[in-house]
């Protein structure tokens, strides 16, 4: 509520999401901020949001990618996520005291989604029983050459992040059970990662990849 009243969106309409599917935001596109400070403040409070709130964690990441010249369509945007958090300001994680202890994940992939450097961007989420634990937004680092690449590296970065947190459970001696499963939704990443032979389609993510 703290935030809704510092921006003045106390009594704004609702947004029933914090950003459209189709929305492509550019970094060229638009007036530049006259004061570009209020954005970078407004930014930084919602990352540190995204702490206990997830559903805005691909929002922000599309928005913090525009901290360094921040222009009227993007402050207008980071407003909007503003108006779609007064529709539940107190909504946070719940976390269920079942004795369940079995990890799965999810991840998925939006493939070319930067229109300057055509990079994809891959989320996951990480389940403790039904309990969120982990997630994540991020563009990728290098370009994926097909939508099957995108979807294969954003197994690889669920993949490490499980690695590491197999590791910190078993030391808070938490029943692990293995193998846990990741969630995926493209047959054509399913196919490479059941397949151990580097064959001529994969070698050039062979070093970058093959992790998983």
């Amino acid at each position: 509520m703290d935030l809704l009243k510092e921006f003045g969106c106390i009594d704004c309409p609702l947004m029933t999401s914090p950003l459209g599917s189709s929305m492509r935001l550019k970094a060229d596109e638009g007036a530049l901020l006259t004061d570009p400070s209020q954005y970078r403040k407004l930014i930084g409070k919602l990352n540190f949001l995204t702490y206990t709130r997830l559903d805005i964690a691909y929002s922000v990441h599309h928005l913090s990618q525009f901290m360094q010249s921040p222009r009227e369509p993007h402050l207008k945007v980071a407003y909007h996520v503003l108006r779609y958090l007064r529709g539940d300001p107190t909504l946070g994680i719940f976390l269920t005291n079942d004795a369940d202890y079995r990890v799965k994940a999810f991840c998925d992939s939006d493939w070319a989604t930067c229109p300057k450097s055509r990079k994809s961007v891959s989320g996951y989420i990480v389940l403790l029983g039904n309990s969120p634990i982990s997630w994540k937004s991020k563009k990728e680092s290098t370009i994926s050459l097909s939508s099957a690449e995108a979807e294969y590296r954003s197994a690889k970065i669920v993949v490490g992040e499980l690695v590491w947190l197999a590791r910190l459970l078993a030391k808070l001696t938490v029943p692990l059970s293995l193998p846990i499963p990741i969630f995926c939704d493209s047959q054509a990443a399913l196919h490479i990662t059941r397949n151990p032979v580097f064959h001529e389609r994969t070698k050039h993510i062979e070093v970058d990849c093959h992790f998983v």
